[in-house]
Formats: structure tokens, sequence, C-alpha cells
């Protein structure tokens, strides 16, 4: 009869509480986060999400580019912009990782501080029992006592966190040395000099606007801060409500553009008039020259010459023999040649028709293109030069209600199909014109073309962190290159009386050393180091 023995249950680990798991989770959740492992990844996800704000339109540069992009593709472009990818640098998630870099990096970086507080109040290490035993070492006899040789090298370790202990045999004294700590203090800067710099780039985002207006040069009327509403295009950051804009006002006087034989541009220049601060009581206006990358800085602002383009000048003469005059800016189509595209909507005097009805029905709209340097293939406008050399267009003459009256937003470069479609606006002309000449239309309405002007895009950009970005990359900088040029060094001396009563020399000395980092060259710094520290000690050449 056999007997079985069953081994009894291993005993199941005490469940954790509820509470105790969920802080568990948090604390291995902090730490995965916290690791500078998760920070590299975090960084180069970031640099990741980037790329679409590069290589895609952005609306807050170009609104109307983007505009134009998704309508070029009318099945991606729409779930493009659901996952905002014309909105790179605001999206939830651009911010979300920007928001957990941050977080990752303060974690990772407080302990480190501490640690290397600590360091810097712990003394150097004891010297090894066996200092042969080390990758560079060196023994030998010194003429000088103990004490005078310690001294010798204590003097010529100036800048080394140094520590003398008495040894284990009888007269015996060792010497710990170490230095390279500022390499990780470097290391530390430039760490919190990045922190520094998201915060300060978070903060300008939060507290800055950007407001972008185009003007007509040749001392036109030109604006004043004194809302967003003067802006064509406004972007104000998640605190910024655009009722504390800086006081500042801007005429454009003049605008050059120098081009290259093959039309390339190379240099843009304004000269403009301002007012800011107590200006706007004095009416004192100051004259100064704005370039590309060259920006006025009035203050906390900065105002930026970003681009140029041509404003047509048309007069319109109705029957009656009453005129009309408007110069409005046409959009750049070829940034190469300024072939360009817009329309101009005029509206007949008043009391020239009897009713808001009739005088609908005779608005003026010219749809067309504009030549700077005019080249015609037949009857086909084209640009042959960016420069205004001689200026023409090629326009569609429209008559009719242009929806200025409807109160629906119209776009500046464009008419409203609708209305064309629904027959509200009928076309009445199609000419190519060049400066000073005209076209009748059917019921004695005159429309001439009386040449163009060259408008600016000015951009006014307010950073109130701008400054201590700059200080922040500085500081960064700094840090990572006393992380890169500082070595972390260990050194150890040994020294005690000879053995042999009747030797020459009374004094064995020992030395050794360790690289903490750098391994590369520094048996020749080692051997360097001993001619220095020991040469008149031990007589050695």
């Amino acid at each position: 009869m056999t007997t079985t023995i069953e081994s009894p249950a291993p005993a199941r680990p005490p469940r954790q509480s509820v509470p105790r798991r969920i802080l568990a989770i948090a604390r291995n959740t902090w730490r995965g986060l916290t690791s500078m492992r998760t920070a590299l990844m975090l960084l180069f996800l970031l640099a990741l999400a980037a790329i679409p704000g590069a290589l895609l339109p952005q609306r807050s540069l170009n609104q109307q580019k983007t505009e134009q992009y998704i309508a070029d593709r009318p099945t991606l472009g729409p779930w493009m912009d659901r996952f905002q990818l014309f909105d790179v640098f605001s999206s939830f998630w651009f911010t979300a990782v920007y928001v957990l870099l941050f977080v990752s990096l303060v974690g990772c970086i407080l302990p480190r501080v501490f640690d290397h507080y600590r360091a810097l109040r712990t003394p150097p290490v004891k010297a090894p029992r066996n200092l042969s035993r080390l990758p560079h070492h060196y023994a030998g006899e010194a003429d000088s006592d103990a004490d005078a040789v310690i001294a010798q090298a204590r003097k010529q370790l100036r800048g080394w966190r140094t520590v003398v202990t008495p040894g284990s045999r009888e007269g015996e004294i060792t010497l710990s040395a170490e230095k390279g700590y500022t390499r990780e203090a470097g290391n530390l800067v430039f760490h919190l000099a990045l922190v520094g710099l998201l915060a300060s780039i978070a903060l300008g985002k939060l507290l800055g606007y950007e407001g972008n207006v185009v003007v007509i040069a040749n001392d036109g009327p030109g604006f004043c801060t004194t809302s967003p509403a003067v802006f064509d295009s406004f972007r104000a950051g998640n605190v910024v409500d655009g009722t504390g804009l800086t006081p500042l006002c801007v005429r454009v006087k003049n605008f050059k553009a120098d081009y290259l034989p093959n039309g390339q541009a190379e240099m843009f220049t304004s000269d403009i008039s301002y007012q800011s601060g107590g200006d706007l009581d004095s009416n004192t206006w100051r004259d100064t020259t704005i370039q590309v990358n060259h920006p006025l800085r009035v203050g906390g602002d900065r105002i930026y010459l970003q681009g140029h383009g041509f404003a047509p000048t048309f007069t319109v003469t109705f029957p009656n023999g009453q005129t009309r005059t408007e110069t409005i800016q046409w959009r750049p189509d070829d940034a190469t040649t300024f072939l360009s595209s817009g329309v101009l909507r005029i509206d007949p005097p008043g009391g020239m028709y009897p009713n808001e009805t009739e005088r609908r029905k005779h608005q003026i709209a010219i749809q067309g293109l504009f030549a700077p340097t005019a080249m015609l293939h037949g009857s086909l406008l084209t640009s042959a030069f960016p420069s205004m050399q001689d200026p023409a267009v090629a326009v569609d003459i429209y008559v009719g209600d242009t929806g200025l009256d409807t109160g629906r937003a119209q776009s500046l470069f464009a008419l409203d199909p609708e209305m064309i479609k629904q027959g509200r606006l009928t076309k009445e002309q199609r000419a190519n014109l060049f400066a000073g000449e005209s076209v009748t239309l059917a019921d004695g309405t005159k429309v001439s073309f009386d040449g163009a002007q060259e408008f600016v895009n000015l951009q006014v950009s307010h950073d109130p962190a701008q400054q201590w970005v700059l200080i922040s990359a500085l500081t960064m900088m700094a840090g990572l290159l006393v992380s890169l040029l500082v070595k972390r060094r260990r050194i150890w001396l040994r020294v005690y009386p000879a053995d042999d009563p009747e030797a020459k020399r009374r004094t064995v000395v020992e030395m050794g050393g360790l690289a903490r980092t750098d391994q590369a060259g520094w048996g020749g710094e080692f051997d360097r180091l001993r001619e220095r520290l020991l040469t008149e000690s031990t007589g050695d050449k």
C-alpha cells in the first residue's frame, strides 16, 4: 500500500487594498514618465510632431493658402483639418506632447539636482587598497618625507577636491583628489535652461499676439493698433482678449525691391514713420527703415516687413459724369514674376438711382490679373519681371449686385460664384488694359486702369518672454559646452616610509588614477599629471 503525500498549496501573497493599488500605479507611472528614456522619446516625438507644421500650410501664417489647400483636396483636406494638421503648434496633440515633455524634464532634473548637491558635500573616495590594480598607476621613491610629498601634490592640485587621511600602516598618508564636478553642473544647467526655454515659449504663446496688415505705400493712411479689427489677420494668445494692445501707429512712406537680373529678389526695404508711447500725445512721427529680418523694435513689440505686392488703381466714370477711384491690393500668385489676381468692387454714387434695389443692380465688379511687367501671348497676359516696368491688367468687368450689402463676408480676391450663377452679376466686358487705357460699357460707364501702387505686408508681433527665450538659449549653449569640455578625473597618492632603513631614498610613493568620463587620452594625461605632481619629490625626469 502506497501513501501519497500532497504538498501544501503555495501561499498566496496578501491582496493589496484598492488605495494601495492606485498609489502603486500612480508611483510607477510617475517613475516611467520622469525617466530619461521617456524624456528622450518625448523630445523625439515633439520633433516628429513638428514636421507637418513645416510641410503643410499653417492657418496662423497664411490662412488663404491653407483654405486653398483644403479646397484643392475636397476629400482629404477636411479630414486633415479635423486632426488640426493646419494648426499644428496650437493643436491638442502637440500641446499634450509639449506638456508631457515639460513634466518629464522637471521630474528628471530635480532628483539629479539633489544628487549632485549631495555629491558635492561628500568627500572624495578613499584610496583603494591596491593601487597597482588600476589601469594607470605608478610606484617610486622620493627623497622627501611623506608630509613634503603630500604638500607638494596639494599645491599642484589647485581646483581639485582633495582630502588627506592617515593610512593603515605607521607613517602612511593617503591623498584622494577629484575634479570635473562642473561637468554634471553644466549638464544640469543645460536641462534647466531647456525647461526655461520651453516655459518661455509657452508663456510667449499665452501672453503674446501677432497681427498682419497690408498697407499701401507712398504715405498712405497707415494703421494704428487700437484693436484687433485693424489687422487683416490676428492671432492672440489664450489669455489675450485684444483690449490691451501696445499703442502704435505706422505709415509706409515707400517700398523698394532689389532684384537680380534673373528676377530673384535680393532685398526688400521700406521707409516708414511711426508713433509710440508719448509720441501719440505730442503727434510726433519718427522715421526709420525696415528690411527683411531687420524689424523695428519698439518696447516689447516688433514690426516685420514680411512681403509686398501690387495694388491696381481703377477709376469708374458713370454715365452722369460722377467718378469713383479705388486702389486695393491683389494677391501675388507667382512669387517669381508677381503675376497677381484680385477683385475690386465699386458702389455707384448716392442719388444716382431712385432706390436701393436699382442701385444694387448697377454696382461694378472688376476681376482679373495684374502684371507688373506685361507680356502678351496673343490675348493671354503674363508677367515677364517682378518689378513694375510696364503694368497691365486682364480683367472681366461685371455689373449687378456684388454682395456688398448682403452682410456676408466677401473674399478680397475673388467674386462670389453664387452671385454669378444666380445671374445677379453679369459679365459685360473682357479687356486687356495698359496704364492709362480704358474701356466703355454698353450703358456708357467708363472703366479706366490708372496704374498701380506697391503695398507691404507688415506683421506686428508682441512677445513679452522673448528676452527669456534668448537668455535660456544662451544658457543652454554654455551648459552644453561645459558638459562637453570638462572631464571627470580621480587620482590617489599613497606615501609611506621605506622598509629598508639604509635605503638612500626614505619615502615610497604610489599613485593611481581613474577616468570617470572620456577614457580616450587618459594614459598620456595621467603621465603628465604624475610628472607635475611628483617630479620635484622623486627627482624623476
